[in-house]
């Protein structure tokens, strides 16, 4: 990880984990000793008294977190069909890539959460989040499940990255079960193979409901060292044979 770095996270759906993901990615940074900010374009789902994904990552991650949200919507849904039920105004990639950049000015880490996958729309024109990592000319991190389907989520992703000349960083499966059950143990060698991406960690279920302390401290064995962590993928695939 370089000392000034933007990352845009995306996932291969929604509620896959995306949020804990990127709240230990900023923990891990933070006990590595970096300044570390998240920015969450678009909350949908979340009233205006609400606390969002951006608050969840500074309550997870600590304090140190900076965490920045450029528009909320009330409803559960794409961020464009949101806005539009909304009467409110839809959000571009270029002001997206504009917040990251101011913040990218004043801190090592600027981590962009998306909403749902990588291709659920902001506007009115189709603009998307991979639209915004390309103005960025920053890596896409792909958050994924553990278990079934996830291999053909993963290479969807992988290749509408690939198609748009977008540097995908690697894949960190979301939410780890404690009995991981035949088809998540063969995905863990799989994933890199079907998506061509690297697997740069695993998170435990349920690790968004620890005490943060103990999130904080874990965090680092969770990620690889390209996300400022520990985390082995082979003695991790070696602790969970087929």
């Amino acid at each position: 990880m370089s000392d000034t770095s933007v990352i845009v996270v995306s996932g291969t759906g929604t509620e896959i984990g995306k949020t804990v993901v990127t709240s230990a990615i900023a923990a891990a940074a933070l006990a590595a000793g970096r300044s570390v900010a998240v920015l969450k374009p678009a909350q949908t789902g979340v009233g205006p008294d609400e606390a969002g994904d951006a608050a969840e990552a500074v309550r997870l991650a600590g304090s140190a977190v900076t965490a920045v949200e450029l528009a909320r919507y009330p409803e559960p849904l794409a961020p464009d069909t949101a806005a539009r039920r909304s009467g409110l105004p839809t959000l571009s990639p270029a002001r997206i890539a504009e917040a990251a950049r101011r913040l990218a000015l004043s801190h090592d880490l600027v981590l962009v959460e998306g909403a749902g996958g990588l291709l659920v729309r902001f506007d009115e024109e189709g603009h998307t989040l991979a639209d915004a990592a390309r103005l960025l000319g920053a890596p896409t991190l792909v958050v994924a499940q553990a278990g079934l389907g996830t291999l053909n989520s993963t290479a969807l992703t992988a290749e509408a990255l690939r198609a748009r000349d977008l540097d995908a960083l690697g894949v960190v499966i979301g939410s780890w079960p404690a009995e991981p059950g035949l088809a998540a143990r063969c995905n863990l060698a799989d994933l890199p193979s079907v998506s061509g991406l690297p697997l740069l960690g695993a998170i435990p279920s349920g690790a968004a409901s620890w005490d943060p302390a103990a999130f904080r401290a874990a965090a680092p064995s969770w990620l690889a060292p390209a996300l400022a962590g520990s985390w082995s993928a082979g003695s991790f695939l070696a602790a969970w044979p087929t």
